[in-house]
């Protein structure tokens, strides 16, 4: 028994070069049976890549390079073929939108907008959840998930703990005030050990102490002692619940605020470029403006939901208690002044948060206004009549550019600008961005996995694999298309679960783009509801960088996760199916198959 358990451990720990060597070998039989069939090899490769990025034996960017090898010795393609798909438009609006949300990072004007609404909200636990939700929510449709969650999740920590400190000491306070004014102060005390106090039903009553609801106070019958410990007991396991609904209610607004813009996750502008590969003649029917258009609202709609159902886990439905109707108490007072102090170590506003602002606002009203669909856009009446030559990606390059030429500071002719880490005087202000921070921050593995996906999408089409997919999925025809489309998210959300959102969209958009075209109904019908259902990982830590943050911030259990992100799953699938179905269908035209649906890429 002893040898067979040390044989598996060894297979365990060799894992992953198993499965790198073991796969290509076991695979092989398929391009050796079809030996003359392309759409066999195109199989080959696109199996092998989905092994090895749902495993993830290895890193993912490596991963997606494997069509630059097997796609040109396989006969696919021409290797100047494969290796344009690595840098496409996409990827150019992928850059500039990260170098935007670099430069929101560096000067810290992600944090100066997000205490600045929360100061707003206020420090009551159903308003504060919705602040920090909010704020998590429009960060990243701008910047990323991860940086988001990294950021807000320590404040909420911090205010977290400042009300329930606040919270114990006016309790104490209470407590002896009560005892002082009325020196005969002691209730009966039953033959039971029990006090009935705050607390939550679910709970196992510690020590003998039996919590009810948190914010329904029944003092019945305890002594003084007991009474004084019962709220302490009670106080930390309302804010241990608050605590974890505080940490989700972060992880899972960064994830559906990302779903609101174009760039805001991976996943969209997979989609952007696989519709732009794959229907070449689309009219650029995905652009930032129509995105927003359909996703804004749906986004809206989910952020609701999530803040109802969060609110109904961990924190109740007192409204009074809740939303805090009334004087702020010490204990708020308390709070707010945490974040005061927070905002004001940010000091005053710099010319370098000005100009990165006035910078960004400038890009999305470029984005907006580039083509917004109801009238001609600045880009159709100064550069496009002739064709599409300006793109959102040329707006984003052009704009990001701005940050490495525009002074952090404003010139002076007297004085100088401070000294360098060196101690040696500043001759001249450095610009807003410079390439050793991009170069730190910028996730270059992502540009290499654009192109993966886009690589092997024209490898599908190259090789009739595509087409033949597409006759193989005709029959789905007799299925209404409203179920076809909550199926498919059913299926992408659950796979999204234990593979990145970015394999995942970057596997089945290819499928769905082909079983569209054979069952005549408009691919976006399909298309942009899986996509938005790829980024709803909302049930195991390790489904996303933003629920594994949360997952070491909040003293959450996988319990805690599962239960709150499964019913989250199944209310971000109808409002997608509800948004595809009423506005979106209308938008899109998505009772008609499109004419630009007929014709797909042949050669890239």
């Amino acid at each position: 028994m002893a040898i067979v358990m040390s044989c598996l451990n060894w297979v365990w720990y060799h894992r992953n070069y198993i499965i790198i060597f073991l796969t290509p070998l076991l695979l092989l039989a398929l391009p050796l049976y079809f030996s003359g069939s392309s759409e066999a090899r195109c199989g080959y490769a696109i199996i092998l890549m989905a092994v090895y990025w749902c495993t993830e034996c290895m890193p993912l960017a490596v991963t997606a390079l494997l069509p630059v090898i097997l796609f040109p010795m396989m006969g696919i393609m021409e290797a100047g073929d494969v290796h344009i798909e690595y840098l496409k438009d996409s990827n150019m609006l992928f850059i500039g939108g990260l170098l935007v949300a670099i430069a929101v990072e560096h000067w810290n004007l992600h944090k100066r907008i997000a205490l600045r609404v929360l100061l707003l909200v206020g420090v009551r636990p159903a308003l504060l959840m919705m602040g920090f939700m909010i704020v998590s929510a429009f960060l990243s449709m701008w910047i990323s998930n991860t940086a988001t969650t990294a950021m807000m999740l320590p404040i909420a920590h911090a205010v977290l703990q400042q009300l329930r400190a606040t919270e114990v000491q006016a309790d104490e306070r209470d407590f002896l005030a009560a005892a002082q004014d009325n020196p005969a102060f002691e209730l009966e005390i039953r033959e039971t050990n029990v006090c009935w106090i705050y607390g939550h039903p679910e709970r196992n009553p510690p020590n003998n102490v039996l919590f009810l609801n948190i914010f329904t106070p029944d003092v019945l019958q305890c002594s003084p002692e007991m009474q004084q410990d019962a709220r302490r007991r009670a106080t930390e396991a309302k804010y241990d619940l608050l605590t974890k609904g505080m940490s989700l209610s972060v992880c899972y607004s960064a994830s559906i605020g990302g779903t609101a813009t174009l760039t805001g996750t991976t996943p969209n502008l997979i989609l952007k470029g696989q519709m732009d590969e794959i229907y070449p003649g689309n009219g650029g029917v995905i652009n930032f403006a129509s995105w927003f258009a359909f996703a804004f609202p749906n986004m809206l709609l989910m952020l609701v939901l999530t803040w109802i159902w969060l609110q109904f886990m961990f924190l109740g439905f007192n409204l009074k208690k809740s939303f805090g109707c009334g004087v702020k108490t010490d204990r708020d007072k308390e709070a707010y002044t945490v974040m005061k102090e927070e905002y004001a170590k940010l000091g005053p506003m710099k010319f370098a948060e000005v100009a990165v602002l006035i910078i960004f606002v400038l890009l999305v009203l470029l984005w907006f206004t580039r083509e917004p669909g109801f009238i001609d856009g600045w880009a159709t009446v100064l550069f496009n009549k002739g064709g599409d030559f300006v793109s959102d990606g040329t707006v984003a390059i052009f704009m990001s550019m701005l940050f490495f030429v525009i002074p952090s500071q404003l010139p002076r002719f007297r004085g100088g600008y401070g000294v360098n880490e060196k101690g040696k005087p500043v001759k001249a202000p450095p610009a807003l961005l410079n390439w050793e921070v991009v170069h730190e921050r910028m996730p270059w593995n992502i540009i290499l996995l654009l192109g993966g996906g886009f690589a092997l999408a024209a490898g599908s089409e190259a090789s009739g694999l595509s087409t033949w997919l597409g006759e193989r999925l005709a029959p789905l025809q007799k299925i209404p298309p409203f179920a076809i489309s909550l199926l498919l998210c059913l299926l992408v959300a659950t796979f999204t679960e234990c593979s990145s959102n970015t394999a995942t969209t970057t596997l089945f958009l290819p499928i769905l783009a082909s079983m569209a075209t054979a069952i005549k109904i408009h691919p976006l019908y399909v298309m942009l509801p899986c996509t938005i259902a790829a980024s709803l990982a909302f049930m195991l830590p390790v489904a996303t960088p933003p629920n594994a943050i949360a997952f070491s911030f909040g003293n959450l259990k996988v319990i805690d996760m599962v239960k709150a992100g499964f019913m989250l799953n199944i209310i971000g699938i109808l409002c997608i199916n509800l948004g595809i179905n009423t506005w979106g269908y209308a938008m899109f035209g998505m009772g008609t198959f499109p004419e630009w649906a007929n014709s797909t890429s042949s050669k890239p």
